[in-house]
């Protein structure tokens, strides 16, 4: 059961969710009405007369102010309908059937950052030496290198070569498990690198200040085991600053999750939002911006209730 300040904490955020959906969906149909053509062009083909032309951009309201185009769009979204795609599917249906993709595909990633950046950094911490300025390069590396890059690599080398895993494409978890996890190898693999990188560093960092602390030296004084000292009382004082960085670095997958759905011709919500915004599709593109948004929010929600859990002294203000 949430306690009086998680109640809080839920309650402010819930609000502010409310405005920040408002600033990110008007920034962004102000931004997408400015960008040069629009869906009837599209739609029409550039063959169109000018008559037809400006019929069909009357006949999808094109042709009204921009403030008038986002309101009749927003009085709609308030009440959970966000409309259909000018091209004519449902937004929130087409959204749906892909977001279960993009879902998969960031959650694996974050899988991989927690399990293998966890556990490097914490090797890396208690081992030292030749092995701590292997997570350095390893960090370097894995800042450096684009994840669409890693992807083409990867394709090339076990898909085109080795054929071990298939080069594009996705299959649902219901039609077979074995290619579902398949299809997803090489994409999560290049979507968490960097991750795994950045975690590992921050959790090696966090766990040197943890071990070197007032406390732990009071714990090795009072002959408590080493695996109780490293990952009963180190680890935990150093997660706080593990659960920011994945934090930032969930934020940063769904961005990134974007070229890699295009790289692996995944149907995500990624590759969906890129056609759109080609197409000139509002309606589509705000969809997309209003789910993401949403998962933004509560992402940020999860990490502030897990600092509360994990150190109790913490009052968000």
């Amino acid at each position: 059961m949430l306690c009086a300040p998680a109640v809080r904490l839920v309650v402010r955020r819930m609000l502010l969710a409310v405005v920040l959906l408002f600033v990110v969906t008007a920034l962004t149909f102000v931004l997408v009405s400015l960008t040069p053509g629009d869906a009837a062009r599209q739609i029409l083909g550039l063959n169109a007369s000018p008559s037809d032309y400006v019929r069909f951009r009357h006949q999808l309201g094109l042709d009204r102010p921009i403030y008038e185009q986002y309101w009749n769009w927003f009085r709609h979204a308030v009440t959970g309908d966000l409309g259909t795609s000018l091209y004519g599917p449902d937004v929130t249906t087409s959204i749906a059937s892909r977001l279960p993709v993009t879902l998969w595909l960031v959650f694996g990633a974050l899988l991989v950052m927690l399990v293998a950046g966890v556990s490097i950094g914490v090797f890396s911490a208690v081992r030292g030496g030749l092995l701590g300025r292997a997570v350095d390069a390893f960090a370097l590396a894995g800042f450096a290198i684009p994840s669409f890059w890693l992807g083409v690599m990867l394709i090339m080398f076990f898909a085109v070569q080795l054929r071990w895993f298939p080069a594009t494409g996705y299959v649902q978890l219901e039609q077979s498990p074995r290619d579902w996890l398949l299809s997803l190898a090489l994409p999560v693999t290049a979507l968490s690198m960097g991750g795994v990188a950045a975690v590992a560093k921050q959790t090696r960092e966090a766990m040197l200040d943890a071990l070197g602390s007032e406390c732990i030296r009071m714990a090795w004084a009072n002959g408590i085991s080493p695996s109780s000292i490293f990952f009963r009382h180190a680890l935990k004082t150093a997660s706080i600053r593990v659960v920011t960085v994945l934090g930032v670095q969930v934020i940063g997958l769904l961005g990134d999750a974007v070229v890699i759905e295009s790289v692996f011709a995944l149907p995500g919500v990624g590759s969906l939002a890129v056609t759109s915004s080609i197409r000139h599709d509002l309606p589509m593109v705000q969809g997309v911006v209003v789910y993401y948004t949403i998962i933004v929010v509560l992402i940020n929600l999860i990490i502030d209730l897990a600092y509360t859990w994990l150190n109790p002294k913490v009052r968000v203000r």
